[in-house]
C-alpha cells in the first residue's frame, strides 16, 4: 500500500476528505520524525514503538576491490511491533 492509498483509506474510514486525511497523516508522520530526531521514542499502544537505534562502527569489505573498510557508527530508525499487532497479523 502506497501513501496515497493509505490516505484514501483513512479518509473513507474517518468520513473526512482526502485533503483533511492527508494533513492529519502528514502531521502524525512529522511528529514521529521530529520526536525520533530528538532521540526520544514514540509508543503507540496496541501498534508498536518507533525508536532510534545505535549501530556500532564495524569493518566491512568493498565488493569491487575486496579491500577492508571501516563503516562509521550511525543512528537508524527502528520499529518494534506490539504483541497486539503481531497477533493480528499472525491470525490473518
Amino acid at each position: 500500500m502506497q501513501k496515497t492509498d493509505f490516505v484514501k483509506s483513512v479518509a473513507e474510514r474517518a468520513g473526512v476528505s482526502q485533503k483533511e486525511a492527508k494533513m492529519v497523516v502528514d502531521a502524525a508522520l512529522d511528529i514521529i520524525t521530529e520526536t525520533l530526531k530528538d532521540g526520544e521514542k514514540v509508543t503507540l499502544t496496541g501498534f508498536g514503538t518507533f525508536e532510534v537505534r545505535q549501530r556500532q562502527e564495524r569493518e566491512g569489505v568493498n565488493p569491487q576491490t575486496r579491500q577492508k573498510i571501516k563503516i562509521a557508527a550511525t543512528k537508524t530508525p527502528g520499529f518494534s511491533a506490539s504483541s497486539t499487532l503481531k497477533e493480528a497479523v499472525k491470525g490473518s
